[in-house]
């Protein structure tokens, strides 16, 4: 399964939010960025309920997370 995860941030804290989710196995890319969005998450895993862990276990329970926006892959090409 893919997903990608676009967040927005307090301010000032893109860089370090990206910096830990960098760690998590499953990101692929974590990027800051500039526009509507702070950053931007590439996560890769088996199933969608390990997406659903890093999503909610980790990347809502960081404090300076103030917004997700999911998009799951439905097929890869």
């Amino acid at each position: 399964m893919k997903a990608y995860i676009l967040l927005s941030t307090k301010l000032g804290t893109s860089l370090e939010v990206v910096k830990r989710l960098k760690e998590v196995k499953e990101t692929v890319v974590a990027d800051a960025i500039f526009g509507r969005y702070d950053a931007i998450v590439i996560l890769e895993a088996p199933c969608l309920e390990d997406i659903n862990k890093v999503v909610y276990k980790i990347i809502e329970k960081d404090p300076n997370v103030t917004r997700t926006e999911t998009s799951i892959v439905l097929s890869p090409m």
